[in-house]
């Protein structure tokens, strides 16, 4: 009997990260141009930023339940143990459609051990704590090992998070089209984290670089034990200044490591290309 984790795209990493950790991957559907796509699986991440530039305005929805019930069965009649972890239930309705097929599932197989968790994290915070738990799989973790540190990283996981452009969070809903008018005209940047799985503003800062030197004061105000924990950068393609912001973290402190990856779909088609999000544990990783 073997342990399975499953997480889906809105966790950021890319199809090695899923090869490597043996993480089974279920798409939210991102809607453009009238067309469903699969993310990372019919549609890159790429070809959603380059639609933003042109003034397109991508949608994304949830997981869908059949894609679960299908997942689920499987590893039902499989005989496997199986542990979902979500992207954040207040940021997309996933998780809760998770948990219905999960009670379907289960009434079809009362045996089948199967944990759907709400992590409250996005992107390559999400990300990390999936990696872990895969990390513990592999290194032969119990069902209750693997359940007690993947919980020990989603509820100390920190997400920083800056935009480029604020327009794309008013078409989200994320801050009023006065917000995003005078920001854009005073080139404010606003520096956004996560509460309780909520995306909140924190501050607001005037210029790309001070900006960047104000999400490692943060860091340093809430980070711990840096050289212990791997930290995560995800952008909104790009690179460049994703590198720029590791080689200022390595300046700064001895990590254990830097892992970049691109924004996917589900978040990038609210924040826009440019975006960049930093994460790492505000307690000593397990």
């Amino acid at each position: 009997m073997s342990i399975k984790i499953l997480a889906d795209s809105a966790c950021d990493l890319s199809a090695e990260d899923f090869q490597k950790y043996d993480i089974e991957m279920l798409p939210l559907t991102v809607q453009l141009d009238g067309e469903d796509y699969q993310d990372g699986v019919s549609i890159s991440s790429k070809q959603v930023y380059d639609a933003m530039r042109e003034g397109k305005a991508p949608k994304t929805a949830q997981v869908s339940p059949h894609l679960f019930k299908e997942a689920f069965e499987k590893h039902a009649k499989a005989g496997n143990q199986v542990l979902y972890l979500a992207f954040s239930s207040e940021l997309s309705g996933t998780f809760q459609g998770a948990k219905l097929m999960e009670q379907e599932v289960k009434e079809e197989y009362p045996d089948f051990e199967l944990h759907v968790l709400d992590t409250k994290c996005a992107s390559l915070g999400y990300g990390l704590v999936v990696i872990r738990a895969a990390e513990s799989v592999q290194s032969g973790a119990s069902m209750g090992e693997v359940l007690a540190v993947s919980k020990h990283y989603y509820q100390h996981m920190e997400h920083i998070f800056t935009v480029d452009d604020l327009e794309y969070l008013y078409r989200g809903g994320r801050v009023s089209k006065t917000q995003a008018f005078v920001g854009t005209l005073l080139k404010v940047k606003p520096l956004l984290h996560m509460e309780d799985g909520k995306l909140i503003p924190l501050e607001k800062v005037r210029g790309s670089k001070k900006v960047y030197k104000r999400i490692l004061e943060v860091m340093s105000e809430r980070g711990t034990d840096f050289e212990n924990q791997v930290v995560g950068i995800s952008h909104g393609d790009d690179l460049e200044t994703a590198e720029q912001i590791a080689e200022m973290i390595r300046e700064k402190w001895t990590v254990k490591d830097i892992k970049i990856n691109m924004i996917g779909s589900s978040i990038g088609a609210h924040a826009g290309p440019g975006t960049i999000s930093i994460f790492f544990l505000n307690d000593s990783p397990k």
